[in-house]
């Protein structure tokens, strides 16, 4: 029986980006020249990864590093990558006002989009992984069509709903004014790549009190385990590589074993994947991937494309803008 496999990577290039918005570095130069690695190291690195297993990849772009590695970013899509939306400076969108949102937005869709030679990007991953309220109608609004950043599954595509609502415990008042269930949303034709926190390779990049925002360790991610942050008093940087792919094995080892069709977004930066150690351990995990069968490595485009020629949204589904089914 044929089964979809489908595996894929995701680039985030945070760089510079992310010392601004995110991990606390925006006043140390030292930590400005790390980077500097991601864009100007980190990001060759990988693309001769990618061209070395013959893997077209998607990379997300904050639109800073766009525009301070343009000869890089060129080199990846020059190389027939994906190209898709990560915030301008790493911003956390849950501290914006919805203004500052579609600020953003609007502008980084226009980089993107000239940059790529008038082809808009399709996919957004949201910085930090944190999503506001706003989100989601924010990207229909723009026409994109699939986002990577929540989580409601792990090795399943969905539809991603509009603003669920839950109330929150205070404290100070009686407890029948909290005791309420969580109201969905309306369910969207926006494609929902689900996000994993432990297939993410950071390892260690994020601070103590940042990981008490996130409160989640990505685990199909590289960044949170091997990349040290001087603010954070349990940040080191120095997780095994070995214990991180064995954590890849094993998650992809259960849905193969379990799931007949599955999704395995991985996601990556160049920041951490484009250091040596890593490279080895990203090659040893690939070529273990393609040990199994009906594996296809896709871009996360051409995975909601997969999804949608299977699965329709629900009858008034409010749809990206302009999106024409095939």
């Amino acid at each position: 029986m044929t089964r979809k496999i489908l595996v894929g990577f995701g680039v985030d290039v945070d760089a510079v980006a992310g010392w601004l918005g995110s991990y606390g570095g925006e006043d140390s130069p030292l930590d400005i020249s790390r980077g500097m690695y991601a864009g100007e190291v980190g990001v060759p690195r990988l693309l001769k990864l990618f061209d070395k297993y013959k893997i077209k990849t998607t990379w997300f772009i904050p639109g800073h590093s766009l525009e301070t590695f343009p000869t890089q970013m060129e080199a990846v899509r020059d190389a027939g990558h994906e190209i898709g939306l990560h915030g301008y400076s790493h911003e956390n969108p849950v501290s914006m006002t919805l203004e500052q949102q579609r600020d953003i937005l609007d502008h980084t869709f226009k980089l993107l989009t000239d940059f790529n030679h008038g082809v808009p990007p399709k996919g957004s991953v949201a910085p930090w992984w944190e999503t506001s309220k706003e989100g989601t109608a924010l990207l229909l609004e723009k026409g994109i069509e699939y986002d990577h950043s929540n989580m409601c599954h792990d090795s399943q595509m969905y539809y991603l709903r509009d603003e669920d609502t839950w109330t929150k415990i205070d404290y100070q008042a009686k407890a029948h004014t909290w005791m309420k269930p969580l109201q969905k949303g309306k369910e969207t034709g926006l494609v929902e790549i689900p996000g994993n926190w432990s297939v993410k390779y950071i390892a260690n990049f994020f601070p103590a009190d940042l990981m008490l925002i996130i409160r989640v360790v990505r685990y199909i991610d590289d960044l949170p385990p091997m990349m040290f942050i001087k603010s954070s008093s349990n940040s080191h940087g120095w997780v095994s590589t070995q214990a991180v792919e064995q954590l890849w094995k094993d998650t992809f080892t259960y849905l193969y074993r379990e799931e007949k069709d599955f999704v395995f977004p991985i996601s990556i930066h160049p920041d951490v994947s484009g250091r040596p150690h890593v490279l080895l351990m990203l090659e040893s995990f690939i070529e273990w991937i393609n040990t199994h069968d009906d594996v296809q490595w896709l871009t996360f485009y051409e995975m909601a494309q997969d999804f949608r020629a299977t699965h329709d949204p629900a009858p008034g589904a409010v749809m990206p803008k302009g999106f024409k089914k095939a």
